[in-house]
């Protein structure tokens, strides 16, 4: 691991200056630094409007207390192991999924689970609560909608389910990956309660009607594992939105 990291550092300036690379969906630069920050992400992009324009804007800061409490869950998650191609996108470490068996339910929908990707520091807060990371697990739908499974990380014991992630962490930006067999289940908390809203994505063209389901028990990656991050993404995390109203449920 030791190894790895001083790697890892050793590219940082060259993966933080990636994270200006294109928008896949937008075709145009964006970043969490500097002109291209999320404050300009709109800036001439009509594409990106929401991202300045929106209502139900993501992350937000969350709060157990204030939730709506219900008396059953709207969603289940179903993930098993799997392959997984690991890659690099110029903004995080991403992990597409192509396995079918891996889905979300929510409110009688099927999600697919496309891909997963980790954000520095948590894009959500909860309770006043910043996490050093935050995993998302990015469902899309038939329907063209899209389910967004939200685990805050934790500094703690080093996580197997994680490792063949973590063991080699690509630190340049490519567009194919290396493979990776990968316990999706595993990453889950024990506990499935979670704090659920409408929302968007994080990143442009900040879309909304975004599903979001973001678990309360955070899950625990060790001090190394959050650090070989962190030496290729110092911070790519969006700001906190404005609540503007929405209804934060608790299931």
């Amino acid at each position: 691991m030791k190894i790895l990291l001083k790697s890892a550092i050793a590219a940082s300036l060259l993966a933080t200056a990636m994270t200006s690379a294109f928008s896949a969906e937008t075709g145009v630069h964006w970043s969490y630094h500097g002109k291209a920050d999320p404050t300009h992400w709109a800036d001439g992009v009509p594409d990106n409007a929401a991202c300045r324009s929106g209502h139900r804007q993501s992350p937000i800061a969350l709060s157990e207390a204030t939730a709506q409490r219900v008396a059953s869950k709207d969603f289940a998650i179903h993930y098993e192991a799997g392959s997984v191609a690991l890659l690099n996108n110029g903004h995080t470490i991403q992990a597409n999924v192509s396995d079918a068996n891996d889905t979300v339910v929510y409110k009688g929908e099927s999600y697919k689970l496309d891909q997963f990707h980790f954000h520095t520091p948590s894009e959500h807060t909860l309770d006043g609560k910043s996490y050093p990371m935050e995993l998302h697990l990015v469902n899309k739908g038939s329907n063209g909608q899209i389910t967004v499974v939200g685990i805050f990380i934790q500094e703690g014991a080093e996580n197997p389910a994680l490792e063949p992630v973590f063991v080699d962490l690509p630190a340049t930006q490519a567009t194919a990956g290396r493979q990776a067999q990968v316990d999706i289940a595993a990453l889950l908390p024990s506990d499935k309660k979670a704090l659920v809203y409408s929302g968007s994505l994080t990143t442009p063209p900040c879309s909304e009607s975004v599903n979001w389901i973001v678990l309360e028990q955070p899950i625990a990656m060790s001090k190394q594992q959050i650090a070989a991050f962190k030496a290729i993404f110092r911070d790519n995390h969006r700001p906190l939105q404005k609540l503007n109203h929405r209804q934060v449920s608790e299931e």
